[in-house]
């Protein structure tokens, strides 16, 4: 017993000591995790929102420069020609578009936040602004254009805008409660305009760029949608084989923008539909169509992307035909629908239809069958007047009821032969066929002379005449006999 005990404080002194260090271990987490979040701290404290550069980065990268000097170069020595036995991935150029895709991606990322910084400080000149211009670039150029003009009257946003949508940021800038930005403000308001603009015009550079590669880099997709379509989904995917990797109801939305109608109606606007829109066989499908033509656009892109991204097909044929297959179908949804054909009337005096026989079908006759009241009810005598349920022609009439003799329908012989033949089994039935009509009738007669007497009990059945009522009478006698 001491063992036991023994080895029971020992396991006790062992989860004491356990637990200490556990307990120790946590105290070291969490003054290591102290440390980082006053790191952290320390950082967002250093980063000052108010400086640009602290905010964007990207043109001052190596990176940036390096591909941005490529294309350059690239552009200028016009088009490219290689071996068509090289590996895809092998090919310098075709390293170049990938990282041009990649830096496609990034310079949109960098201007959202370029815009969210003009957004800032440009919310005290004119928070409406925001609400009525969603595009990053639009805003932009309209913030660069206004600056600190109060009267929009005197600022011209032609060319930068739709006429409605100028029409309502002169009319919201009227009863704006803004103010006027301070100078300062005002410089990194236009120098974050001015950042943005020129991070577009890089992204339209390198766009330009993968356009005049896509003959060779993605041929399929690019007899689908097109050169520049091609580039700009390349782009915005992240390169040809992430687009490979995406779902076509994903392909249909790249390029989207939110669109401010400034509460115009819906019913003519184009939802949900990205740079598939720029194609040309969206634009000459007819509007009603244009969404199935969207997806099916959309759904083909995909596949050519696949073909193009294991270089399936170089020559492009596989996207050619499913351009073509794209084209029939829509050919095919415009084509009117056939013609009703007119039905021939069924041929004169042909067989009849076969009807229903039986003993159920003859007692569904019978059920429904017009009555022989019903008959007379709608039937009428010439030259005598009907009577009425109303008397003098008002109301219902009653037709020849009444005036076919004793005013009593008469029975039909097949009913009296049917009310016959169910009498004659009921008799027999319950009285036998011995003819007896009664079970009361008794061939034993009680008289006052012997008592009790055996007799006839159809004593007058054939008194007309018969053997009975002559040969063996009483009374009777024989009239001839003959002594011979």
């Amino acid at each position: 017993m001491s063992n036991l005990g023994d080895s029971f404080l020992a396991d006790l002194d062992e989860l004491s000591d356990n637990e200490a260090d556990d307990i120790e271990e946590q105290d070291g987490d969490v003054a290591n995790m102290d440390e980082d979040v006053d790191g952290d701290l320390e950082d967002i404290e250093a980063l000052n929102y108010d400086d640009l550069d602290s905010v964007s980065k990207l043109q001052k990268s190596q990176r940036y420069n390096d591909i941005m000097q490529k294309v350059e170069e690239a552009l200028e020595k016009g088009s490219y020609t290689t071996d068509q036995g090289m590996v895809l991935e092998d090919d310098p150029e075709y390293q170049l578009i990938v990282d041009c895709n990649s830096l496609s991606v990034d310079i949109e990322n960098e201007i959202i936040i370029i815009h969210n910084f003009i957004r800032d400080k440009y919310r005290l000149k004119f928070p409406e602004l925001e609400s009525l211009v969603h595009h990053p670039i639009d805003y932009a150029r309209v913030v660069k254009r206004i600056a600190n003009e109060m009267d929009l009257t005197l600022v011209d946003l032609e060319g930068l805008l739709p006429s409605a949508i100028i029409m309502v940021v002169s009319v919201t800038a009227s009863t704006t409660s803004g103010k006027p930005l301070p100078d300062d403000e005002l410089q990194k308001t236009t120098d974050a305009c001015d950042r943005a603009l020129i991070l577009d015009s890089a992204k339209k550079k390198v766009l330009d760029f993968v356009e005049s590669r896509m003959g060779y880099i993605a041929p399929n997709l690019s007899a689908i949608v097109g050169s520049a379509v091609a580039a700009k989904l390349m782009g915005t995917a992240g390169g040809l084989t992430s687009l490979a990797k995406m779902p076509a109801c994903n392909v249909q939305l790249l390029g989207a923008k939110k669109k401010n109608l400034a509460g115009f109606s819906t019913a003519t606007s184009q939802f949900r539909v990205g740079f598939i829109e720029q194609t040309e066989i969206f634009q000459s499908t007819p509007p009603s169509l244009r969404m199935r033509a969207c997806r099916l656009v959309a759904a083909k892109s995909t596949l050519a992307a696949r073909v193009d991204s294991i270089r399936g097909d170089p020559s492009g044929k596989n996207g050619r035909s499913l351009k073509e297959e794209i084209s029939k179908k829509i050919e095919k949804w415009q084509e009117p629908p056939p013609a009703k054909q007119p039905k021939p009337l069924p041929v004169p005096d042909s067989e009849p239809k076969k009807k229903r026989g039986g003993r159920r079908q003859r007692k569904m006759k019978e059920r429904y069958a017009v009555t022989d009241m019903r008959k007379l009810a709608n039937r009428m005598q010439f030259g005598i007047p009907e009577e009425s349920s109303l008397g003098d022609g008002l109301g219902e009439g009653y037709g020849m009821l009444g005036q076919a003799g004793s005013g009593k329908l008469r029975v039909a012989a097949s009913q009296n032969k049917l009310a016959a033949k169910v009498a004659k089994k009921f008799k027999e039935k319950h009285y036998g066929s011995s003819g007896a009509t009664s079970g009361l009738t008794s061939s034993l007669a009680f008289t006052p002379v012997q008592g009790i007497e055996l007799t006839n009990p159809q004593p007058h059945a054939h008194q007309s005449g018969g053997t009975q009522s002559t040969y063996f009478s009483e009374t009777g006698s024989f009239s001839n006999i003959n002594r011979t």
